[in-house]
């Protein structure tokens, strides 16, 4: 970890000791159910109850997420979730995540249960078919910052677009409590640019993960450093003449993907969730939790809502 993140995330520390009002966590469900699902299946092991019913990516959701509840102490919780891969994206750019390979068969049967011990904590699980979780985290994020100081949790750095004043984007980085907490003034300091730019930057280089191409040939490098300069995609294409040759012309045989690309990477923060904020306070009825972890045989993890 670097001195200056150790710095900020010892100021946040401070913050939130001092904070009074309300804290909003908004986690990104399937981020931190695959990254529990991988790191819980050693070696093809993959945890099962005693029926035969797999559950060690719940078993890791669970720890992740008590993890991050006692680290930032929140007032409210809500998780939020991914609707089948056929999104309005995938309308706009018909290859959008098309090349993620299908789900781990044993992950599967966990997509619902996980929901219901989700439930059980008393947390609403909010997903809009056609929409991503990430479009649904944008919308909360935006609607309740000025009910609460929000913290989004997941592995995706597409949603460092979202931070801002009152908004702080928590990355889970390797190794279970090992965050990058990112205010606007950390983002700077680490990448030099601003939420907006994370969009344009993107539009650029575009995303493999995601699947769209951005501008071909041009990398992440040079989509920073033109961003840097100019400020802005449209700062760019109004310099096109100051850009080399070679850049131009690249920019120019893929205008029309540029444009698209920006729009694919953008979150979009109107989602249709109906969502009472009050609905969403963390006050957990210790036995009804107790009873879906006996279900799911998770005696170790008794402990964790003691």
């Amino acid at each position: 970890m670097t001195k200056g993140n150790e710095q900020m995330e010892l100021q946040m520390e401070l913050e939130m000791d001092g904070e009074k009002g309300n804290r909003l966590l908004l986690v990104d469900g399937m981020a931190l159910l695959f990254r529990a699902f991988f790191a819980n299946s050693y070696g093809g092991s993959v945890r099962r109850t005693s029926t035969g019913v797999p559950v060690n990516a719940i078993y890791g959701f669970v720890k992740y997420f008590m993890d991050a509840v006692q680290r930032f102490q929140p007032t409210h919780v809500v998780c939020c979730w991914d609707m089948g891969s056929q999104t309005f994206r995938t309308t706009q750019f018909e290859g959008y995540k098309a090349n993620r390979p299908s789900a781990p068969e044993d992950l599967v049967p966990q997509f619902d249960l996980v929901k219901e011990v989700v439930e059980s904590f008393g947390v609403p699980n909010v997903g809009i078919v056609g929409y991503e979780a990430d479009d649904c985290i944008g919308t909360l994020a935006k609607r309740h910052r000025d009910d609460a100081h929000v913290f989004v949790l997941s592995g995706d750095h597409d949603l460092l677009q979202l931070v801002d004043d009152r908004i702080t984007v928590v990355i889970m980085k390797k190794g279970q409590g090992n965050y990058a907490i990112y205010t606007p003034e950390f983002l700077l300091e680490e990448r030099q640019l601003t939420p907006q730019q994370v969009i344009c930057v993107k539009g650029l280089m575009g995303d493999t993960s995601d699947n769209y191409p951005g501008v071909r040939g041009i990398g992440e490098k040079t989509a920073h450093k033109l961003i840097q300069e100019f400020g802005s995609v449209d700062g760019v294409l109004s310099n096109l003449d100051s850009l080399s040759k070679t850049i131009r012309a690249k920019i120019e045989a893929d205008l029309d993907m540029l444009h698209l690309s920006r729009e694919l990477a953008c979150i979009h923060c109107e989602v249709p969730v109906e969502l009472d904020f009050s609905a969403s306070s963390w006050a957990v009825n210790r036995a009804q939790v107790v009873s879906k972890f006996e279900e799911l045989e998770f005696r170790s993890l008794m402990a964790l809502i003691s």
